[in-house]
């Protein structure tokens, strides 16, 4: 009897945990923006401070409640998260920002410079807030990995098992490239005096790129996947990454 009514007492914990975790990324991801613009319009500021205090509300209630604790290192990491975005917008609309990074007196190189180091901002303030949690890279994926270890079997993705990641790495980098290359090549109309343009242009289109999927990787993936595991189990963290990645593009 005992042993049946912890059984039951820690699958309602499990549901509590799973539960708060799926609402809480709902109500901070992008859902709330898009159906107020689908419905009323123009997205009202204020929206973007609910989720700050949403992500307060459930960081406090995890210092309450012993149920709900597993869940203060995503609370605090995402808070750390969206009030990093608040002050990255803020120096983004100061005079002195603009007048450096911002205006059609600003090149096309300098111009995006400045979107990413405020972006590299975000992101440090993400992995310096992972390491006071977790005191080691390894446990937020701040450290190579092992390319030839196997990967999980997923048949609906078509990964078989035993096959490793360098393998999947290259395939999913050339499906995804040619993905996104084609339909932007079709709908470009290119010209050699275009391409003649642009070509000095590309280191700098590299290395932005290069920043830009640091940081998404940061934001998106190792802020969930290092916090969320251990307290929903890894199905749920998985899909919750999935959801919150997919509503914000």
């Amino acid at each position: 009897m005992t042993a049946s009514v912890s059984a039951l007492e820690d699958s309602g914990s499990r549901r509590l945990l799973i539960s708060s975790a799926w609402i809480t990324i709902l109500l901070i991801s992008s859902l709330p923006d898009i159906v107020w613009h689908a419905i009323f319009g123009p997205i009202p500021t204020w929206i973007f401070w609910a989720k700050v205090a949403v992500l307060a509300l459930l960081l406090g209630i995890c210092g309450a409640c012993k149920k709900i604790r597993p869940l203060w290192q995503f609370a605090g990491v995402m808070l750390v998260f969206y009030l990093a975005i608040a002050a990255s917008t803020w120096i983004g609309n100061t005079p002195w920002w603009k007048s450096r990074f911002s205006g059609p007196q600003v090149t096309f190189t300098v111009g995006y410079l400045g979107i990413h180091i405020r972006g590299i901002g975000i992101a440090l303030m993400v992995v310096a807030t992972l390491w006071l949690m977790k005191r080691r890279r390894s446990d937020f994926f701040l450290v190579s990995g092992h390319f030839d270890a196997p990967i999980q079997p997923v048949r609906w993705l078509g990964i078989r098992q035993g096959e490793s990641w360098r393998t999947f790495g290259w395939i999913f980098t050339i499906v995804a490239t040619l993905v996104v290359l084609i339909p932007t090549v079709l709908g470009l109309r290119l010209s050699s005096g275009l391409l003649l343009r642009a070509l000095p242009l590309l280191p700098a289109g590299f290395l932005f790129a290069a920043i830009n999927a640091f940081d998404e990787e940061i934001y998106f993936r190792a802020s969930l996947l290092s916090t969320l595991p251990e307290a929903i189990g890894e199905t749920h963290a998985l899909l919750i990454n999935m959801a919150f990645f997919g509503l914000a593009h």
